[in-house]
Parts: structure tokens; C-alpha cells; sequence
């Protein structure tokens, strides 16, 4: 029988073997091969530091979570103990890429009274790392606005061994921050003092590869000036907290776990400074139940309770990629009542899963078609994995069952091939109620940017493409509009469908995203200093984490309301924002409360 103490995602990844592991784009993530161990995220009540040894790591976050390193083979043990109530597995989390501040109101309040630049609000950028020698990111006296930078890939050896002479004051000294085991944390003092060695990548080795992060922090806090005198970042004089995330694998994608490290990190930071902070996180998955219950979920919204603080989440560019179908039988519906749902499956697939989420509540059949016509029946009364090979592939299936803090089911397919491809073509779902109470259903593919061209639904839905964790109750959801054509960007990841009918009440917390900003051809900087375009809800993002900080700085620092932080700062954006050309019914699952953000 499953563990019911585990999500049923890591309770297939422990049924399967490695290989099949390795050839998923989902199981295998969080297991750590050259130790056989795996990196687990669990919530927990008591003290569960005392099961801390040189077998078990613990490391503890905020607000009863930790995450807990441990061998394959003592994971059931583990689960026994009353302290742990319940234990996910990472998830990898992609950036969301693809002229905005004027669009978004910014300038009436840099240029004029009141004069907000950020001064004494953090912004914490968690991204790909930072161009931490550029301009941008100096103040007046060419000093850096850099309070801290932890990169999460750095090792202490690695920092230590490659200090030029004249910097001999900082070696040996580099080490992860307090409370955390991996990673080197740079001070400001580190990194004012790399500015002006002859070797400033020695004495903070911390680049940016891909250039996201520094576009992103750009962005939101770049203190350069235009020509015409006007900053180029939103809040140009805030003091930034960077965390660059990721492994050392120079191919591999962040995890959960490093973002919950980083934003434990980061509040806590602002907390012992005494100091607002606004948090952008560009990045999310599609996996899960997109109702805000998933653990990494549930502690962001305890996170964004901590200190002053708001968290800003973009929506994720999932809205137009194909990846999402939903549907619903409504109840009692009859036996004959069946759904065919297509899905093209393009050349080259390495592999990909597709969840099926549905109340638990409700009994339906599912057929599961190969593009050459063979056939299975999967019973989701039989709870537990399974597998079955079509054609040349090989499908891993684990029916569900609800956890303790959801009420949904899910039945997940992870379609792996024999030899390098999953078999091509038009694979097909067929649906049929048994018995329905609701009668609704969701099927998710990976994010767009893991899957080949042409891997897709062939009648998706777009309404429900927010990724996680911008689904969390608590945090800011952005959307993207096109500044230039003042309307909705069709991929900016969709929340869910509200009642249109005039005066219908709708409930404040079903409305995401939240607001809509800038995410089309946006200019920034990348590495270097040099100029870039780019699209993507990534970039709309850190137009509103800006905008907090200054509500903040406008609110906290100066003292007109030392309480806008939280739930209020989404509720002042909310109100102050204009309609988007186009949407004639507010709120809705394109942009939000009413699209464009406005600091006015």
C-alpha cells in the first residue's frame, strides 16, 4: 500500500527503478545519485532537529518546514515519526521568458512628488544570479546596492582557492549562510570591495549565465538614467538581496527546495536588517493541482506573513502553449457521455507525463489510445502504480488519492521510451462518468519550454495555465499585456474561469493573476551591459515587485502607512490599476482585477 505520509509523485519515484528514473523528466528530480540519497521537502510540528546526524540532514526553513536529505531505504522509517505530517519531492522550476515603465505609471512618481526611488526597501531578486559589476546596480558613490548575494552553485573550496594576493583579507573566509549548508554568501563589503580589485570575479566568482536574473533585477531596481533624466529601474534606489539558485550542473534546472531555501533566506535577511522586502520569483512549473495546496504553495503563503514583506510571481507563459484541457461531465451524468481527448505527441520526445486531476468524489474511466491503436483501461479504483508498454513506449502509471490538504485526486502518466523517442503521433484519452458528483477534470502537460515542437493538446484550454507557485493565495500574481497594442499577451499563463454576470459576487480569492504589467519586447540589460529585448511574464514581474517597493517606501519608510505590506500592497495595486484594452468584464482569468498596474 503507498505511503500515505508521501505525495503520490514521490511514492512512484520510490516504486520504479533507476533507470526509469533517469529517463523521466519528473521522477528522478530531488534524487541525488552519487550519494543515493534524496532531498525531500517536509512539513512538520516539533522538534525535528533531533533527527539530525551524519546520515540525516536537516535543514530547517520557516513556518514548519524543512528539508531533509536521507538515504533511499530509511524514507518509510522516516515517515513514522509523529513529527512528520507530510513530505513532497522537488519540482525543477523554469524561467518564464520569451517599453514597460511608461506604460505602467511609474514616472508620474520618480519624477514629481513624491519623489519614490525604493530608498530603505529591499527587492530580492531569486533568479539565474546577477551581473553584479554593471552600474546599474551601484549607488552615487559607485558602491553596490548589493546587501548580500548567496549563490546557491558556489562551494567554499572553489571561492577560497582562487583569491589574487591583494585580497588576501577575505581567504578562508567564504562559507554558506548561517544556517544553511551549501552555497557562499558575499557580503556588501565583499562585493564593494571586488569592484575595485583588479580581479573582481576572484574575490565574488558569482556570474549570471544565462542573463535572466540580471535582466530581471534590472528592471525592477536599475539605477541608471536616461537621457531625459528619468531612472531606467523602477525602484532605482532600493537595496537588492540576490540569491542565485540552482545546482552546479551547468545543465540543470533550479528546484523547489533551492527556491524555499531562498526565500527563507531572504526574509529572514530583511527581518534582522529591519527593512520592507519585496520578492520576485520569475519562474513555475505546471505541476500540480493549481489549487494552492501543494507544500512549496502553502509555505510561500506563510513566507509572505513573515516581516513587511509581499512576494510577486509571474503567471507563467503557458496561456497559448497547448499544455492544459479541461472539462466537466457535470453530475449524474450518463455513461454514453464520452470525452476524446487528443493529444500530439511531436518528433523527438525524450519523454513527458501528463497529470490527470478530478475531485475525488467522483468515478470516471479512462482509455488510454497509442497513436497505432493499442489500447488500456486504467481502473482508478485501484489505487498504486502500474506500468504498460504501447507500441515502443512504456507508460508509468500511479493512481492517487487525495492528501490531507487537498480533496483532489490525481492519475499520472509518465510516457518513457524503450530507445531514445516516445512513439510520435496522436495519442488519445477516452472519458467516461461512472458516477459523478461535479464531473470536472484537468490533464497538464510539462511547461512548454521541456517539450518538443509539436507536443501538445489538440484542444486545450487556456483558462488554469497559471504555473506554480503563482498559484499560492498569498503572493502577487503578474500577468503580461503588450504595452504597445494595450492588450492581453495570449501567453501569459490564465487563471480561473469567474462568473461574468453583472453584480455576481466573486470571491477575492479566486481572482489570479492578480494584475497585469509589461511582458512584451521589454528593454533591459543582460551581462556586460549589454542591451536586450526580451518577452515573458518574468519580465512583467519585477514591474510590479518594483512598484511595491516603492508603495512600501511611500507607506513604511516615510510613515504615511507603516502597515502596507502583505495582502494590503496587492490590494492598493489592485485598486489603482486601469483596464486593458479589449476586456470589457473585470475581474477575469486574463489579467486579473483590471490589467495594467498604475503607481498613481
Amino acid at each position: 500500500m503507498a505511503n500515505q505520509k508521501l505525495e503520490n509523485l514521490l511514492n512512484l519515484a520510490l516504486e520504479v527503478e533507476e533507470t526509469q528514473r533517469q529517463k523521466s523528466g519528473q521522477l528522478g528530480v530531488g534524487y541525488l545519485e552519487d550519494t543515493g540519497k534524496w532531498e525531500l521537502i517536509v512539513k512538520y510540528n516539533g522538534d525535528i532537529k533531533r533527527l539530525q546526524s551524519n546520515v540525516i540532514q536537516v535543514e530547517e526553513l520557516i513556518a514548519g518546514y524543512v528539508i531533509v536529505t536521507i538515504p533511499e531505504e530509511l524514507i518509510d522509517t522516516f515517515t513514522l515519526l509523529d513529527e512528520v505530517e507530510y513530505v513532497e519531492k522537488p519540482k525543477r522550476l523554469y524561467f518564464s521568458t520569451l517599453q514597460g515603465k511608461q506604460a505602467s505609471c511609474i514616472f508620474p512618481v520618480t519624477l514629481r512628488e513624491p519623489y519614490l526611488t525604493g530608498k530603505d526597501v529591499l527587492i530580492a531578486v531569486i533568479d539565474s544570479g546577477i551581473d553584479f559589476e554593471s552600474p546599474e546596480f551601484r549607488d552615487a558613490q559607485g558602491n553596490s546596492r548589493i546587501q548580500f548575494l548567496w549563490d546557491q552553485t558556489l562551494s567554499a573550496e572553489q571561492v577560497n582557492g582562487q583569491l589574487p594576493e591583494e585580497d588576501e583579507e577575505f581567504a578562508g573566509k567564504a562559507a554558506p549562510p548561517e544556517g544553511f549548508g551549501r552555497g557562499v554568501e558575499f557580503s556588501k563589503y565583499r562585493i564593494d570591495a571586488a569592484l575595485k580589485s583588479r580581479f573582481p570575479k576572484r574575490v565574488v566568482p558569482s556570474t549570471d549565465a544565462s542573463g535572466h536574473g540580471t535582466a530581471v533585477a534590472a528592471i525592477a531596481a536599475a539605477g541608471g538614467r536616461l537621457a531625459d533624466g528619468r531612472y531606467q529601474g523602477v525602484a532605482p534606489e532600493s537595496g537588492l538581496l540576490i540569491v542565485k539558485m540552482g545546482t552546479p550542473r551547468p545543465d540543470s534546472f533550479p528546484k523547489t527546495t533551492e527556491l524555499m531555501r531562498a526565500v527563507t533566506y531572504v526574509v529572514k535577511k530583511a527581518v534582522e536588517l529591519g527593512r520592507p522586502i519585496a520578492i520576485n520569483l520569475s519562474f513555475g512549473n505546471t505541476y500540480g493541482s493549481h489549487d494552492g495546496t501543494s507544500l512549496v504553495e502553502r509555505f510561500l503563503d506563510n513566507a509572505a506573513e513573515i516581516g513587511r514583506c509581499v512576494v510577486c510571481v509571474g503567471s507563467g507563459n503557458e496561456g497559448a502553449a497547448g499544455g492544459h484541457v479541461s472539462g466537466s461531465f457535470g453530475p449524474d451524468a450518463e455513461r454514453t457521455d464520452m470525452r476524446r481527448i487528443e493529444l500530439s505527441v511531436g518528433n523527438y520526445q525524450t519523454s513527458f507525463s501528463v497529470q490527470f486531476w478530478k475531485e475525488y468524489v467522483d468515478i470516471l474511466g479512462i482509455e488510454l489510445i497509442s497513436p497505432g491503436g493499442r489500447r488500456t483501461n486504467i481502473d482508478i479504483l485501484a489505487t498504486g502504480g502500474r506500468s504498460i508498454t504501447l507500441e515502443s513506449t512504456q507508460v508509468l502509471i500511479y493512481v492517487g488519492e487525495p492528501s490531507p490538504y487537498s480533496v483532489n485526486q490525481e492519475i499520472y502518466f509518465d510516457f518513457l521510451p524503450e530507445n531514445r523517442y516516445v512513439t510520435e503521433g496522436i495519442w488519445t484519452f477516452n472519458l467516461y462518468p461512472i458516477k459523478t458528483v461535479t464531473g470536472n477534470y484537468d490533464l497538464y502537460l510539462p511547461g512548454n519550454t521541456v517539450l518538443s515542437t509539436g507536443t501538445r493538446f489538440f484542444s486545450p484550454t487556456p483558462d488554469k495555465t497559471l504555473t506554480i507557485p503563482s498559484t499560492a493565495a498569498k503572493v502577487i500574481t503578474v500577468g503580461a499585456y503588450n504595452a504597445t497594442l494595450d492588450g492581453y499577451a495570449d501567453f501569459s499563463g490564465r487563471g480561473y474561469p469567474l462568473m461574468s454576470i453583472p453584480g455576481e459576487r466573486v470571491s477575492q480569492g479566486d481572482v489570479k493573476p492578480d494584475i497585469a504589467a509589461p511582458g512584451t519586447n521589454i528593454g533591459t540589460i543582460s551581462p556586460n551591459n549589454t542591451f536586450v529585448q526580451v518577452s515573458g511574464t518574468s519580465f512583467a514581474t519585477p514591474f510590479v515587485t518594483g512598484s511595491a517597493a516603492l508603495l512600501m517606501e511611500w507607506g513604511i519608510v516615510r510613515g504615511n502607512d507603516v502597515f502596507l505590506y502583505g495582502e494590503k500592497v496587492k490590494a492598493y495595486l489592485r485598486r489603482g490599476a486601469r483596464p486593458v484594452r479589449g476586456e470589457q468584464v473585470y475581474p477575469n482569468a486574463k489579467v486579473g482585477a483590471y490589467g495594467n498596474i498604475v503607481s498613481s
